[in-house]
């Protein structure tokens, strides 16, 4: 198996940090818990090496180590990455109107913002039918299976889309979007409109309304979408989720009488 760190900088960290970062970025959402014997085969660190280090990271705090050998990230790390600007200022901005857009429809309710060629979510609201959504904070999701996805994607540029499709578009659920053609069509169709209607591509049997949330520099920094059994009808949904976007970019700096994204 590959180093972690080898996939990020394309060569084996010598560093003592550089090892401690690979540590680290071996552990993801498909296995946030890891035995030593796994982060050994995922940074090709040498076993001593690999314990040393571990042991270091559960004494700060950045993992912790559970039943049986295996680790998971510690809540130290959680605190110090709750820390970064762009996602406190993003989550404060937009939880009000995500808490209104929650309450007015009684579905959950996402905050989504691009991480390289992923979509990650910062925030997820609860409402009173959850159905199954496959989210959680943290989490992140293929830019091109999705509502808010496709509504970063939209707004990246070309040169981002050439690399999401590059990359492969491979099905996640009934309605993803896997023909190049066809995604490059449904991006135009969210810079046209504004929003981004979405039917079971990311989940079986869901469907969501994304819009974006736009900063002070007409700057599209996220995705708000509320999330729906894929059985209702989504129109109804639009003008809710445009109003809550319109608010959290408001409460960014956004001035009403500019024209951004998604507010003409």
């Amino acid at each position: 198996m590959t180093s972690a760190m080898e996939d990020i900088a394309g060569a084996p960290p010598r560093s003592v940090l550089g090892r401690a970062l690979g540590v680290l970025a071996a552990f993801s959402d498909a296995s946030p818990e890891l035995a030593l014997g796994d982060i050994v085969a995922a940074t090709s660190l040498p076993p001593a090496t690999a314990h040393r280090i571990v042991a270091e990271l559960v004494a700060w705090g950045a993992l912790e180590r559970i039943g049986r050998g295996r680790y998971r990230i510690g809540m130290r790390l959680w605190r110090v990455g709750a820390l970064a600007p762009t996602a406190r200022t993003l989550r404060e901005a937009a939880l009000p109107a995500m808490q209104d857009l929650a309450a007015a429809t009684g579905h959950v309710v996402h905050l989504v913002v691009l991480d390289g060629h992923r979509a990650l979510f910062v925030e997820r609201l609860a409402g009173q039918e959850n159905g199954t959504v496959r989210s959680r904070v943290g989490r992140d999701m293929p830019l091109h299976a999705s509502g808010p996805g496709k509504v970063l994607l939209a707004h990246a540029g070309p040169a981002l889309v050439d690399q999401v499709l590059a990359r492969g578009l491979p099905r996640l659920a009934p309605g993803t979007i896997t023909d190049p053609a066809a995604l490059r069509e449904a991006l135009d169709v969210v810079r046209r409109t504004g929003y981004c209607l979405s039917h079971e591509e990311m989940t079986e049997g869901m469907a969501s309304v994304a819009t974006p949330v736009v900063d002070a520099t007409d700057r599209v920094v996220a995705s708000l979408a509320v999330v729906v059994p894929a059985s209702n009808p989504l129109p109804p949904f639009v003008p809710a989720a445009r109003m809550a976007a319109t608010a959290a970019s408001r409460r960014l700096g956004r001035r009403d009488d500019r024209q951004g994204p998604g507010f003409h």
